[in-house]
């Protein structure tokens, strides 16, 4: 049995996209669920999120960084053998890190020669093209998580193509701007042509015992973040560019032209609009924490208090709108969202 593995993932840069992928995680786990939150982008900024700098000194000081991503590709990597097993970091009972790695980039180039490869039924194109999902479903079956969150960097390279291949969900995460909304333009067809590819290799798979992905890649919905607020309510310059997102998304994505057109706040693609919420990052991030865990001894009186308490409400009802369209069911039952 496969652990669902859901990705983030928008080709625009800025939107938010690792740091709602570092709070989620802990939202699930706070909610009972074990999660993974694996860094495939070779940025590793979720890993920063995570990890401070000496941390991240002790596990990139050498070549081979066995604790990382990269350390269990390595093999594959070096023809020496198939994935090793990967090493997770776990921060609290139920919240683990597949650490990344910025030597991540060095494996682009191969990623996209053993694509084209695939097509003969190589086996060993399709062991370097499940090299993440094996690990991600490794790393899941060692922590007993019930799910894999993807961090994934913001581009329409081989790394990511491999990556989305391996998910069984997608959300984007957007911005209320155009270079989001041409950022779905761009999205939509690659997403589809992509699967299209990876089925078309699927049927052309090696027989025998090596599990790869079914590349499922369905759209989910999508997270509008860090929009300005006043009073409640977007300010104009971002309104024209969130009014025509359900539209682009439904036909981009979806790939469906014919859905009436619909505001955001109706929408059912739309997960959640979070706001930015400013003035508690820089301290969550003093207190490596999620910004709604922060407490008085960290700074979060006064207006900050009932900042975060606001932003435990959001991210606790965008998991369980995520749990709800991937069928997961949290230990103590929608009650416990109440």
């Amino acid at each position: 049995m496969t652990v669902p593995v859901i990705a983030f993932f928008n080709n625009k840069g800025g939107v938010g996209k690792t740091s709602l992928v570092y709070h989620l995680s802990w939202m699930f786990g706070h909610l009972g669920l074990r999660v993974v939150a694996a860094d495939l982008d070779p940025q590793a900024n979720l890993t920063a999120a995570f990890l401070d700098e000496y941390d991240l000194e002790e596990l990139w000081s050498d070549d081979s960084h066995p604790m990382t991503i990269y350390g269990a590709l390595q093999p594959l990597v070096e023809r020496t053998g198939d994935v090793a097993d990967p090493h997770i970091r776990q921060f609290d009972y139920n919240v683990a890190l597949l650490v990344g790695d910025m030597l991540l980039s060095g494996f682009e180039d191969e990623l996209s020669d053993e694509w084209y490869k695939a097509l003969s039924s190589e086996v060993g194109s399709f062991r370097v093209l499940s090299a993440f999902w094996r690990i991600m479903q490794k790393a899941a079956r060692e922590f007993n998580a019930a799910l894999v969150l993807v961090d994934l960097g913001p581009n329409l390279g081989a790394t990511n193509r491999t990556a989305l291949i391996s998910s069984d969900y997608i959300v984007v995460p957007l911005a209320p701007d155009l270079f989001s909304l041409q950022g779905l333009r761009n999205l939509g067809p690659t997403l589809n042509k992509w699967r299209r590819e990876w089925r078309d290799r699927w049927a052309r798979r090696p027989q025998g015992d090596l599990e790869i992905p079914g590349g499922r890649m369905q759209p989910i919905g999508y997270i509008i973040l860090q929009h300005s607020e006043r009073l409640d309510r977007p300010v104009k310059a971002y309104q024209k560019w969130m009014a025509r997102i359900p539209e682009v998304y439904t036909r981009e994505i979806l790939r469906n032209s014919g859905i009436p057109s619909t505001k955001v706040e109706h929408d059912p693609n739309c997960l959640a609009r979070l706001k930015h919420y400013r003035s508690l990052i820089p301290m969550a991030q003093e207190a490596r924490k999620p910004i709604f865990d922060l407490r008085p001894a960290d700074g979060a009186i006064g207006s900050h208090y009932f900042a975060v308490q606001s932003a435990h409400a959001d991210f606790e009802k965008l998991a369980s709108a995520i749990a709800e369209r991937t069928g997961l069911s949290f230990p103590l039952g929608r009650e416990a969202l109440l």
